[in-house]
């Protein structure tokens, strides 16, 4: 049957009396759905790095020149965030399962063609597939998440993995991928996604309920606005990142980006159906949890790309050894994950993710002091520590707070526009902090650019502190509300 049926909230008048023995009551058959899901997040998070480590390969194998190997990466990050909140609200009107299992099939055969792509442009045009098919299946995950949970802790539960597997999905692709690299072949990368995504389906398919399809007609205006609006704007930051701040690309990608998205704002007020209900920025602890996400996803994404640099150019590590560099990141961020529900439950979101948010700043500040002599024991590993639980402290009080709340029919939408944030903050993080980490470097010197950019990269994760305290001031109440804003 259905898992929709047995995790759905009820109607008993009081709950187990320990956590143990709800848990023991979940059948099998809902963990292997929750699980399923949670798959096919960490599938997609990961598809974004795990072609990183190999980009050498692949520029050897399909003949790729220095400037065109940038879009692959590239071409999935900018479908992927610009189609992302238009896939949310897809889900909310035509069926989340529906539009989930859609955009997860698309994204396994696209993978199917990137993996066996006999050229260059047939690899770009697979990864922008795999983008769109990625958008549309990601906003879909949390709605059935949050669906299928029973209750309150239940669906903390869910969120922590969601986070958890959101995070340490970019960390764990650099494994993945090195590993492959070095042990098959760089197209495995992309080809383990295809089984993977069928048994997904396959199980999504079978046994999660369908949700209720929100009645009304797709924003056509604010779709479009919103898309050309969130890609140009993702675009701008990568060209950014290449060529560039002043380059009339640049330039001109971020003025296009601007008017379209104040365009949709303007739209999203009048829609009879909105895209994204606007209202629902106007709560405070939503709004705050935001901006937080946005500022530490973006230093987040930006210590990865730099750390990778130095692993493998200062430190002499191959792309496999730099991998397993990152796997005191994954774990961390694993380990404490299972423990913030139990936080938030004592003492509400807030605190964690002030604390969390200033256990990345410090980081950074330690991570400032690396240069050429330094080692991956006493140099890189303590404040590696530092800012993943730090990280793990953000992600799941935030996911929680932004969430927390919703009508049904807008949490994928709100899903969408969470992971819209993301993906920008991610590409806005790499694109400014390594402009100044290479602005700042002397010629075949890695380290000599790590310090300024750390230390704008700790700024940046003070404001996420301050911004943080501010939800945790006008707080009311230890524990998220119930009821919409």
């Amino acid at each position: 049957m259905p898992v929709h049926e047995e995790l759905s909230t009820g109607t008993e008048p009081a709950p187990l009396p320990s956590a143990a023995a709800r848990r023991a009551e979940v059948p099998p058959h809902a963990v292997l759905a929750v699980a399923a899901v949670l798959t096919a997040q960490l599938m997609l998070q990961l598809d974004a790095q795990v072609v990183t480590v190999a980009l050498p390969q692949v520029q050897t194998a399909l003949g790729f020149s220095a400037a065109g190997l940038s879009w692959v990466p590239n071409a999935y990050a900018l479908a992927f965030g610009g189609l992302m909140l238009l896939g949310g609200r897809l889900g909310d009107t035509f069926g989340r399962v529906r539009v989930f299992n859609a955009g997860t099939a698309l994204f396994a055969a696209a993978s199917l063609a990137a993996g066996l792509a006999p050229n260059a442009s047939t690899m770009i045009i697979a990864r922008v597939a795999q983008g769109v098919g990625a958008a549309i299946a990601a906003p879909s995950v949390l709605s059935l998440l949050t669906s299928m949970a029973k209750d309150e802790a239940a669906r903390r539960r869910s969120l922590a993995m969601f986070t958890a597997a959101s995070a340490v999905g970019s960390s764990f692709g650099l494994i993945l991928g090195g590993a492959l690299t070095a042990f098959a072949s760089w197209r495995w990368g992309l080809l383990i996604n295809v089984p993977v995504g069928i048994a997904v389906v396959a199980v999504v398919h079978r046994l999660v309920r369908e949700s209720a399809p929100v009645r009304g007609r797709v924003d056509i205006a604010g779709a479009v606005t919103a898309t050309l609006g969130s890609l140009l704007l993702v675009y701008g930051f990568i060209h950014a990142a290449e060529a560039g701040w002043a380059t009339v690309q640049t330039v001109l990608a971020f003025v296009l980006a601007v008017v379209l998205l104040v365009a949709f704002v303007l739209i999203e007020r009048r829609a009879a159906h909105p895209l994204l209900d606007l209202t629902l920025l106007r709560h405070t602890g939503r709004a705050t949890a935001l901006v937080v996400m946005g500022l530490i996803v973006g230093v987040h994404f930006s210590l990865l790309f730099i750390l990778v640099q130095y692993l493998q150019r200062s430190l002499g590590m191959g792309a496999l050894t730099a991998g397993l560099a990152f796997l005191p990141l994954t774990g961390t961020i694993l380990t404490v994950t299972q423990f913030v529900p139990t936080f938030i439950r004592r003492v509400g979101p807030a605190k964690p993710l002030v604390a969390g948010s200033l256990f990345v700043a410090v980081s950074f500040i330690w991570f400032a002091q690396l240069d050429s002599g330094s080692t991956y024991a006493g140099g890189v590993l303590a404040p590696l520590f530092l800012h993943s639980v730090g990280a793990a402290l953000v992600f799941t009080p935030a996911t929680v707070m932004i969430m927390d709340g919703l009508p049904p029919e807008h949490t994928g939408s709100m899903s969408g526009f969470l992971q819209m944030v993301q993906q920008v903050s991610g590409s806005l993080g790499i694109a400014v902090i390594v402009a100044v980490y290479v602005g700042a470097g002397e010629s075949g010197q890695v380290a000599s650019g790590i310090a300024p950019a750390f230390y704008l990269a700790g700024a940046i994760s003070a404001l996420a502190v301050l911004t943080a305290l501010i939800a945790l001031v006008r707080r009311r109440s230890p524990r998220p509300s119930t009821t919409s804003p």
